[in-house]
C-alpha cells in the first residue's frame, strides 16, 4: 500500500512510528469538553483534556465491535521517549454506531500531562473479529500498539486521530534569554 505523504498521520509520524499504513474505513469523532474536537495535528492543552472525551464510532451494524486505545509515543519527552508508547485509555467491545460509553473500559482514562516538548496523543480504533476479553496490561508505559493488535488478532487499525499537546504554558519554541 503506497504511503500518501499528504496524509496528516504520515506527516505527523503516527504512521511509521506507531502504526503501519492502513486505510481509514470507519468514522471516528473525538470531542472534549467545550466542544474541543480532535483534528489531526491540532493542539489541545492539558487543561482542555482533563476528563474523558466523547467518542463516536461509525459503522453501520451495531453487532460489529471495536477497540479504542489512546496513547502517547513521545512520553516523557520527544527527545527521550523511554516510556512511549504510554497508554492513557483503553475501551473494548464498543458497538458500531455508538461510542465508548457503550463499551467496556479496560484501562481507565488518565489525562495527558506532558512536562517536556510537544507530544502526540493518538486515538487508534481497531475492528474486533468478535467479542473479546482483553486484559489490561500490567502497566501503562511502554505499551506497544502493534504487538497489542497482533496478540488480540485485531489486524490493522480502521481509524486513527491525533493531536499535539504540551505543558500548559509551553510555547513550542525556544525562548530568548537576554
Amino acid at each position: 500500500m503506497p504511503i500518501n505523504s499528504t496524509n496528516p498521520l504520515v506527516v505527523g509520524g503516527v504512521i511509521g512510528d506507531v502504526l503501519d499504513p492502513f486505510t481509514n474505513s470507519v468514522s471516528l469523532r473525538v470531542v472534549y469538553e467545550n466542544n474541543k474536537e480532535v483534528f489531526n495535528s491540532g493542539e489541545l492543552k492539558p487543561s482542555q483534556i482533563v476528563n474523558p472525551p466523547r467518542v463516536q464510532v461509525g459503522g453501520n451494524d451495531f453487532r460489529t465491535l471495536y477497540t479504542l486505545v489512546m496513547l502517547n509515543p513521545d512520553a516523557p519527552s520527544p527527545c527521550d521517549p523511554n516510556m512511549g508508547e504510554y497508554l492513557y485509555w483503553m475501551v473494548t467491545n464498543i458497538p458500531a454506531t455508538t461510542g465508548t460509553t457503550f463499551g467496556q473500559e479496560i484501562v481507565s482514562y488518565e489525562s495527558p500531562r506532558p512536562t517536556s516538548g510537544i507530544q502526540r496523543v493518538i486515538f487508534v480504533l481497531f475492528k474486533q473479529p468478535c467479542r473479546h476479553t482483553i486484559l489490561a496490561p500490567g502497566w501503562r508505559q511502554n505499551f506497544n500498539t502493534r504487538d497489542f493488535a497482533e496478540v488480540y488478532n485485531l489486524g490493522l487499525p480502521v481509524a486513527a486521530l491525533y493531536f499535539n499537546c504540551q505543558r500548559e504554558n509551553g510555547s513550542g519554541g525556544r525562548r530568548l534569554i537576554i
